[in-house]
């Protein structure tokens, strides 16, 4: 059984790139896939790929579209403070567990 990276990055989040070629670059996460440990980013790590014509693409030729990034080299963009910035968990008085901004201490949603 392949092991799940612990990240409490979502999908819908808007992170900021850290490391890589598009560091300092932010985004929207589009999916998180936590068994390879990666993240795609909206607009960020563009590649080009060469498809032939085939019934799902039926022009073929060169596309461009996201590949996926380590989770460990983006970062959350808080929205408070416009940083890049750790996620905690904290329980709610109701039981709830919700994520908060280290920076700001304000409730993630």
């Amino acid at each position: 059984m392949e092991s799940l990276q612990k990240s409490r990055i979502r999908k819908g989040d808007t992170v900021v790139v850290i490391a890589g070629r598009d560091r300092g670059k932010s985004g929207k996460v589009l999916s998180v896939d936590r068994s390879a440990g990666k993240v795609i980013v909206e607009k960020l790590n563009m590649i080009k790929r060469h498809t032939k014509p085939n019934q799902k693409v039926k022009q073929g030729g060169i596309l461009e579209r996201e590949a996926p990034l380590a989770i460990s080299n983006v970062m959350y963009l808080c929205p408070v403070t416009q940083k890049p910035t750790r996620l905690g968990m904290r329980t709610q008085s109701d039981g709830r567990r919700v994520r908060f901004s280290k920076k700001s201490k304000e409730l993630v949603e």
